[in-house]
């Protein structure tokens, strides 16, 4: 159990005026960290901490989430503190209630992310690493996509299956697609767009009937990686598509490349969770042999 009474005190030196005899309650949604609601003199906050080594984590979340709020296209949680008190880490965010139905914010996420994805850098990557689940995610800046993804995305991933001892087919697998990986780019150099990073159906929801967007892992690449990632594991409905291709349609050939951007997140999968996603894997990886 975290010591309260000194991330309390972090928080109210961020501002956060706090009635000493308040206790977080402890809520869903932390599936890596532990979650909290604390009812503080202004508004409630939503409080997730960790070990001291959760640290570099939660400051990047939060640094994320700042970026991708900077364009004002969709809503994120305001960020309100981050810090590490004690053995204990943690960081803050405004509380949001979120609608039981988000189906009708759908299209208007689909308008808005289209419109987040024309933010946009001369370079992919990011100023900073941060993490895609637990796993660590580099972004150091590139120049070329096709390197960036085979050696700070594809490449990372299986090694790390490697190391954890899933050889053999997959590797062999996996090294004749990042030989071939220049091939599936020869007409199509996408903009470093500003991505979400990590937008499955779990980390999105709607407040007051808008869309809001959360738990971020933040770079700037193609864009498809994040349509690829809403593919993944559902949570999207046929109005997001839509509203997505109406503001700005996709370009040929990107049918295959979500392919490769999955095969990214079901590697993470694989290094994560072990050998249940070890099919799926090799699935995408014969699929673009």
């Amino acid at each position: 159990m975290p010591d309260w009474s000194l991330i309390l005190a972090g928080l109210e030196n961020a501002g956060v005026t706090v009635d000493k005899e308040s206790r977080p309650r402890a809520v869903s949604g932390g599936d890596i960290s532990a979650a909290w609601r604390l009812d503080a003199s202004e508004a409630s906050v939503f409080l997730k901490t960790g070990p001291a080594s959760s640290y570099e984590m939660f400051a990047a979340e939060a640094e994320g989430l700042v970026e991708l709020a900077a364009p004002g296209v969709i809503r994120v949680p305001s960020l309100v503190a981050f810090g590490t008190q004690g053995d204990t880490s943690y960081v803050a965010f405004e509380w949001l209630d979120f609608d039981r139905q988000k189906q009708d914010a759908e299209y208007e996420l689909g308008t808005q992310l289209a419109e987040l994805h024309r933010t946009t850098k001369d370079r992919y990557g990011w100023h900073r690493d941060n993490t895609i689940g637990l796993t660590p995610q580099l972004n150091s800046w590139s120049d070329s996509w096709v390197e960036f993804l085979k050696e700070r995305r594809l490449g990372f991933q299986l090694r790390l299956a490697a190391d954890n001892g899933f050889s053999g087919a997959l590797q062999e697998q996996g090294a004749r697609l990042l030989k071939r990986l220049p091939d599936y780019f020869e007409n199509y150099d996408p903009l470093p767009s500003l991505l979400h990073g990590d937008l499955w159906g779990g980390n999105w929801a709607s407040c007051n009937g808008a869309p809001v967007i959360f738990d971020p892992a933040v770079y700037y690449g193609d864009r498809e990686s994040d349509l690829a990632m809403t593919r993944l594991f559902g949570g999207f409905g046929r109005t997001f598509y839509e509203a997505y291709e109406a503001a700005w349609p996709l370009a040929p050939g990107h049918e295959t490349r979500n392919d490769i951007y999955q095969l990214y997140h079901v590697l993470n999968h694989l290094n994560l969770f072990g050998s249940g996603y070890l099919g799926r894997a090799q699935q995408l990886l014969r699929k673009l042999q």
